[in-house]
Formats: structure tokens, sequence, C-alpha cells
């Protein structure tokens, strides 16, 4: 079927989302069409204002409108623990959870050499900057548990042994409501590795 050019381009636009197949940015496409022209109009100017005011904290790089985010400017946060991830959802990820008090540093991806992705395209820097003043005492590695991921903590574990701050990693392992049969090798290896008395 052949589409208007301005509806073949909006539905080429949604299709550069991640996880947006053909079909569901066509019915976003028509979803909006159908909405009423303040509403297009409210959502194009949020897409664009997002993009123009969301930058990095000068802390821990993740998003915020401010020059620090919430979690820096406040002082309840615990400033001598960083839980290191690789996303700012991740950053969503573990707040949900009610159970983390420290600070977080962002990295915004990880090392891949496959995809050509070394420590200068990620947040590094950064985070080696925050070791100045002697402050931090515990980093957490919270990348994800997948190869990249692993490279990636094990990287940042070696860069951070000359300041003497205690390194941990993220226990991983049986989801609630999984049967061991089904857990792969690594899992099961994590899941034993983190235990915890009863």
């Amino acid at each position: 079927m052949q589409y208007a050019v301005s509806l073949e381009k909006l539905i080429e636009q949604f299709q550069k989302l991640p996880s947006v197949g053909l079909k569901s940015a066509q019915r976003m496409a028509y979803h909006i069409l159908s909405l009423p022209e303040e509403e297009v109009k409210a959502f194009a100017d949020a897409v664009v204002n997002a993009k123009k005011n969301i930058h990095y904290c000068a802390v821990c790089c993740d998003f915020t409108d401010e020059e620090l985010c919430s979690v820096c400017k406040s002082d309840k946060r615990d400033k001598g623990t960083i839980c290191v991830v690789e996303e700012s959802k991740d950053v969503v990820a573990i707040e949900k959870t009610g159970e983390y008090f420290g600070t977080y540093h962002v990295l915004h991806g990880r090392l891949s050499p496959v995809k050509k992705i070394g420590a200068d395209d990620i947040m590094i820097k950064p985070l080696l900057e925050r070791f100045k003043d002697g402050e931090v005492s515990e980093v957490i590695m919270a990348t994800n548990p997948n190869i990249e991921g692993e490279a990636t903590a094990m990287y940042i574990a070696r860069l951070l042994k000359p300041f003497g701050v205690k390194v941990t990693r993220l226990a991983y392992g049986i989801p609630v409501g999984a049967d061991l049969e089904f857990a792969d090798d690594m899992t099961l290896r994590r899941a034993i590795e983190g235990r915890k008395e009863f």
C-alpha cells in the first residue's frame, strides 16, 4: 500500500524507536493523526523540550534538567557509596526497590569491542574524577549480567584498585518462582556465590 508521503515519514520515524516494528509504528502514526491538533503540538513540544533541556548531571551523568540530579542534590543520600549502572533506566529500576540510599554513576553504555565501544566512549573518566576527594568508600557494580556488562565491571574494578575503595558486584540469582532445572550455569554460579545466611 502506498501511504501519503507525510504519513510514510511519520511511520519511518516511529520505526527508529527501540523495539518498534512496522505494525506498531503504523498504529502510533495513525493514533497521532487521530488526536486534536493541540495534543499533537503538546506531544511534539514535549519531545523537543526534553531534547533541548535534558543533559547529564555534572556529578553522576544521569539525565537531569538542572546542574545536579535529585539524587546528587540530596543531603540524605550516602555520598560514600556509588552504584555504577549502564543506563539511566537502571537508576529508575534500583530506586523502585526503596532499598538503596547511596548515589549513582551512569556509564551510558558498556564496553563492546565488537561494536567498537571503548573506555573513552562511555562515562568512565567522570567516574574516576569522583575519587579525588577520598569521600567514596564503596562502589557497587550494577552492570548487566552478560559478557559485555561483566567485562565493563571488571575493567572499572581494575581502574579503582589504586583508590583503595571496596568494589562489590550485585548478587544475581534465581528469579522468584523459577525452577532450578531451567536456570543457566552462570545464573546458578552467581546464586551460589551471592548466597546469604538465612
